[in-house]
């Protein structure tokens, strides 16, 4: 058993409190950045710890948008139907999943979890063990985040976009319902590269646990309409990210990410931490921050 799983083991065997959660976040913070989360002057990974820690992660709005099929209706009743990625199927029980109602292309991946996906390109046979183990899955009891931690396990099924097995993600940093950062991201099953843009499409020097790479994306030609509707989605909520795909007439919306990386992502060099802080927060004083985010 490598270090990470069994690191997750233990934690997955921790007492199912808040106060334990605390401890649990705490101590990764420190373990990964070295120092303990600050008070005075936050940075970006300051604010989402503090989201993380606080009551703010199970209001019910961030609950309710961490299901990737929930999400949906609030993406419909906010910004239209058109907006959402197609639904092929939600499979609800374990007992349900089944192979013919799988398509030849296709994503597949847990609602009720983080960083699961099967990709399926060319009716390639499908590790139905792992779909169906999903079910028993609890990303709370590992992760220790708690708008993770009453979610019904559920698997669903949607079409690849665009007709294309890797597409680019944009990742919008929104704060106080207005967008601030642009995250770019392409390789995620391959070689994974991630770039940073302002509003303005000017690409920044600093990366967030993935390398920069030299790949040049241009500006989506429907770059305001994406803006646009990361602000009318980005309403209500301190700060979050909206994540979404686009061919340049399209804007899909792939989730809504109540904790980016966690609170434990490492920029590159590490003085990007502070610029992408200032970009998010602008001059915001710590007693502003404090009552943006519980």
């Amino acid at each position: 058993m490598s270090g990470n799983s069994m690191k997750r083991a233990l934690i997955g065997h921790l007492p199912a409190i808040a106060p334990v959660d605390h401890l649990v976040h705490l101590f990764g913070f420190v373990m990964q950045h070295r120092r303990l989360p600050r008070r005075r002057h936050p940075l970006f990974n300051d604010v989402i710890h503090r989201i993380k820690a606080s009551t703010e992660i199970v209001d019910p709005l961030r609950v309710y948008v961490t299901d990737k099929e929930f999400v949906k209706t609030f993406v419909r009743d906010r910004v239209g139907d058109q907006h959402n990625v197609p639904t092929h199927t939600v499979f609800r029980r374990v007992d349900d999943v089944d192979i013919d109602l799988i398509p030849d292309r296709c994503v597949i991946k847990p609602t009720h979890a983080s960083g699961q996906i099967i990709t399926r390109k060319h009716g390639e046979p499908v590790d139905m063990a792992r779909i169906r183990g999903w079910f028993a899955l609890n990303y709370y009891r590992t992760s220790r985040e708690r708008n993770y931690k009453n979610l019904q396990p559920k698997v669903i099924v949607e079409p690849l976009i665009f007709n294309d097995a890797e597409i680019t993600d944009y990742k919008v940093f929104c704060f106080q319902g207005r967008p601030r950062l642009i995250q770019v991201d392409y390789g995620r099953h391959s070689r994974h590269v991630r770039k940073f843009y302002d509003l303005d499409w000017r690409e920044q020097g600093f990366g967030l646990v993935y390398e920069r790479g030299s790949i040049d994306f241009e500006r989506p030609a429907n770059l305001d309409r994406m803006l646009q509707v990361a602000t009318r989605l980005s309403q209500g909520f301190s700060l979050v990210r909206v994540d979404m795909y686009s061919d340049g007439e399209s804007v899909l919306i792939g989730e809504m990410t109540n904790c980016p990386s966690g609170a434990m992502g490492v920029f590159s060099p590490p003085d990007g931490e502070r610029l992408a802080s200032a970009m998010i927060f602008g001059d915001l004083t710590d007693e502003m921050l404090h009552t943006q985010v519980a």
